[in-house]
C-alpha cells in the first residue's frame, strides 16, 4: 500500500506531511520507497538468517531450511525472536523504575514517595512488613528487582495471577521463573538447532509474557504510582497545537518517564522560568511524545506540561514546526532519521545509554542519582538553543485537544466503581469492555486510520474501550478520550457516558499497563466468580507495529483473551502455525489471535466474540 496526499487520519499531520515532503526525508515517503522492494518470504516468517548456511527461504518445492527446519518452526521461532525484544526492553524499564525507587528512598533523587498508603499495599502484597517508609521503599525495590532475576518460580506472578489462571498454567506447563531466566530460556531455545518444535517454543513464548506483563510490567507501573502518583481524572490537551513557538520547549521522548518528571519539578519554580523570560520567551514548557509523554500525561495536571502530540509516526513532523528546543530522548521509538531534523532548530539528546543516533555518540543517559543534573543540563541547552533559533520560520500548526486522561484501575473504583461497571455489564447497558493496546502503522493505511476507526465502531456498539499505548494518543488527537465523544457511542453507552461524566474511550495508559489492564480484569473476574476467558472482553491492536506489541499479544491469549491484530503478523508462511495462534490455543487458554484487516468487519467480529460471551453467562 502506497499512501499519498492523505497519509493520516489527523489533518495536523497531513498538513506537515506537505510541508516536510519537499524538504527533507520523511517516514511517509521512506515507507513508500519500500513497497517495491519488501521481500514477500519474510512478510510470512518464512526466511532465515541465523546460521551461515543461510539466508534459507521455505517454499512449496523447497519445504525446508538447510538445518531441515520446517516451516511452522521456522516462522514460530522468527516471531519467537521479536517477543524476546520487547520483554527485554519491558523488563529494562522494571529494573530502572526500581533502581528510582530504591535510589529515591535513600535522598538521592529529586522525587519523592508521593504515595505512600500505595507503597504500603504494594509491599503488603509481597509479604514485606514494617511502618518506616524510607525501608519499605528500598525492600519493595530489593524484591522487584530479585524476582525479576530470580531462578526459581517467580513470586510476582503467583501474587498477582488469577487464581484459576494458575492452575491452568500450571497443568500445561506455563508458570515462569523470574523473567530473566525465561529470557535465557526462550533465547537459547531459538539458537539454530535447538528447538525447532512450533508448539513447544509458542509455550516458551507465552510463560515469557505471563512473566512480562504481570512481573516486569505491573511492577514498573506500581513503582511509578508510588513515586509520581497514581493516574486520576484530569484535563489535559493532545495533538500538535500545543506547540507554542513563542516558549522554549523541550520535548521527552521514549517510554520511561524519570528525565520527564525531573524537567517537570525544575520547570515549574519560578526561576527557570525567569531565565526562560530572559531568553526572549514566554517561558519554558515540557511537551510529552509518545509513551513518555503518556506516563507524564496520566499523572501530572501542570502548567509547565503542555500535554501530548500524538504517537511516534508525529515525531518527525512536530520537530519540522520549528517550535521544539531540545528533544530528549530515552529507550524506546525514536527515529534514527531525527539528526535530520536538527536543521529546524532542535537539538537532538539522548537520556538513556540504549539511545544513539547516526553523528550522535554521546548523551546525558539516565541515572536516578544524576536525573536532576541531567534536567538542569538539558533546560541550559533549551535555553540558549532558543536564543538561536529562527522564530520567522516556527509554524503553529492546528488547535489543541481537550482530552480527559488518567482511568487507572482505582480511578475506575472510584469514579465509576467496579459493581457499577459489573452491573452496566450484567444490565446490557455496556456490551462488554475492549482493550485496545496498540502502537501505530503506516503497513494497513494512513496513519492511525484503523485504530480510530475501530474505536469508533466499538463505541457506537455500546463496548467501552480502555486505550493505551500509541493506539491511545491516536484517540486523544481525534478527540475519542474527550467528554463530547459521548455523542459517537451507542445510546446505552452514551447515557452511561452522560451518567458519569466520562468519555466512551477510557485513556488507561500506555502498552506499560497492559500488566495494569490485566489486575483490572482479575478484579472483574474474581467478583464474577468466573475465569478470564469468560468475560465479555477483549483485546484490539488495530495498528501493532514493534516487538512489545508481540509479547503483550502472546500474554493476552495466553490470559484467555480474544485478541485483534492487524496488520497480518508475519506466521502466514505455515498453516500449522497460523491454526495454533488463531484455532488451537484457545482449546488450552481461552485466549486466541483473531486477524483481520478491516477495522469495521474486525469491530463487528468482536462484537460477536462479547455477544457469545454474554450468552455463555446467561446475561
Amino acid at each position: 500500500m502506497k499512501l499519498e496526499e492523505t497519509v493520516s487520519y489527523h489533518e495536523t499531520v497531513n498538513e506537515m506531511y506537505k510541508k516536510v515532503k519537499n524538504e527533507t526525508t520523511n517516514i511517509v515517503d521512506r515507507f513508500n520507497a519500500q513497497e517495491k522492494t519488501r521481500c514477500p518470504f519474510c512478510e510470512k516468517g518464512l526466511s532465515c538468517q541465523l546460521c551461515s548456511m543461510g539466508p534459507c527461504r521455505i517454499t512449496q518445492t523447497n519445504p525446508y531450511g538447510a538445518c531441515g527446519i520446517d516451516a511452522a518452526g521456522m516462522v514460530v521461532r522468527n516471531f519467537v525472536h521479536k517477543n524476546m525484544l520487547g520483554t527485554e526492553a519491558y523488563t529494562y524499564h522494571a529494573i530502572e523504575a526500581a533502581k528510582t525507587l530504591r535510589a529515591t528512598a535513600e535522598g538521592k533523587t529529586p522525587f519523592e514517595i508521593k504515595e505512600p498508603e500505595k507503597l504500603k499495599w504494594f509491599a503488603g502484597l509481597l509479604g514485606i512488613e514494617g511502618e518506616n517508609i524510607k525501608e519499605l521503599a528500598i525492600r519493595v525495590a530489593d524484591f522487584v528487582i530479585s524476582d525479576l532475576s530470580s531462578t526459581e518460580k517467580s513470586k510476582l506472578v503467583e501474587i498477582l495471577a488469577p487464581e484459576k489462571r494458575k492452575e491452568l498454567w500450571k497443568e500445561l506447563g506455563l508458570m515462569p521463573s523470574g523473567v530473566f531466566l525465561e529470557l535465557l530460556t526462550v533465547g537459547s531455545s531459538s539458537m539454530t538447532n535447538v528447538d525447532s518444535n512450533y508448539v513447544s517454543l509458542a509455550k516458551k513464548s507465552m510463560s515469557l509474557g505471563i512473566s512480562t506483563c504481570l512481573a516486569a510490567q505491573i511492577a514498573l507501573e506500581t513503582i511509578q504510582d508510588i513515586l509520581f502518583g497514581t493516574p486520576m481524572p484530569h484535563e489535559t490537551y493532545a495533538d500538535l497545537g500545543i506547540l507554542d513557538p513563542e516558549y522554549v520547549n523541550i520535548a521527552v521522548n521514549g517510554h520511561e518517564p524519570f528525565v520527564g518528571m525531573a524537567l517537570i519539578k525544575l520547570a515549574e519554580k519560578e526561576e527557570v522560568q525567569e531565565m526562560a523570560r530572559k531568553a526572549g520567551a514566554k517561558g519554558l514548557r515540557i511537551v510529552g511524545f509518545i509513551e513518555t509523554g503518556q506516563e507524564i500525561l496520566q499523572r501530572v495536571d501542570s502548567p509547565v506540561f503542555a500535554g501530548i502530540v500524538g504517537n511516534w509516526i508525529v515525531q518527525e513532523y512536530a520537530l519540522a514546526t520549528g517550535a521544539v528546543d531540545v528533544f530528549a530522548a530515552d529507550m524506546n521509538c525514536s527515529l534514527p532519521s531525527l539528526p535530520e531534523y536538527e536543521k529546524y532548530g532542535v537539538k537532538i539528546v539522548p537520556v538513556s545509554k540504549l539511545v544513539r543516533f547516526k553523528g550522535i555518540d554521546e548523551g546525558l543517559d539516565y541515572e536516578p542519582e544524576k536525573v536532576e543534573e541531567i534536567a538542569r543540563e538539558l533546560i541550559e541547552i533549551a535555553i540558549e538553543n532558543f536564543k538561536k533559533r529562527d522564530k520567522t520560520k516556527a509554524v503553529r500548526v492546528g488547535k489543541k485537544q481537550k482530552i480527559v486522561v488518567g482511568f487507572s484501575p482505582e480511578a475506575i473504583d472510584k469514579l465509576v466503581g467496579v459493581d457499577n461497571l459489573l452491573e452496566a455489564i450484567k444490565s446490557g447497558s455496556i456490551k462488554g469492555v475492549v482493550g485496545l493496546v496498540s502502537c501505530t502503522t503506516l503497513k494497513n493505511g494512513p496513519h492511525d486510520n484503523s485504530t480510530v476507526t475501530i474505536a469508533k465502531e466499538l463505541i457506537k456498539r455500546d463496548i467501552l474501550v480502555l486505550s493505551l499505548g500509541c493506539g491511545n494518543a491516536a484517540l486523544q488527537v481525534a478527540g475519542l478520550t474527550s467528554v463530547d465523544a459521548k455523542d459517537l457511542a451507542g445510546d446505552n453507552l452514551k447515557k452511561v457516558c452522560e451518567a458519569l461524566n466520562i468519555p466512551p474511550v477510557l485513556s488507561f495508559g500506555t502498552c506499560t499497563d497492559t500488566g495494569r489492564l490485566a489486575y483490572l480484569l482479575r478484579i472483574l473476574a474474581e467478583k464474577l466468580g468466573v475465569d478470564i476467558p469468560d468475560l465479555p472482553i477483549a483485546a484490539t491492536a488495530p495498528e501493532y507495529m514493534e516487538q512489545k506489541a508481540t509479547i503483550d499479544a502472546v500474554f493476552a491469549v495466553a490470559y484467555g483473551v480474544v485478541t485483534h491484530v492487524s496488520p497480518v503478523p508475519p506466521i502466514t508462511g505455515s498453516d500449522k502455525a497460523v491454526r495454533l495462534f488463531t484455532e488451537d490455543v484457545q482449546k488450552l487458554t481461552g485466549g486466541r489471535v483473531l486477524v483481520e484487516e478491516d477495522p469495521v468487519k474486525a469491530a463487528e467480529k468482536i462484537e460477536q466474540v462479547i455477544l457469545d460471551k454474554r450468552r455463555s453467562l446467561g446475561i
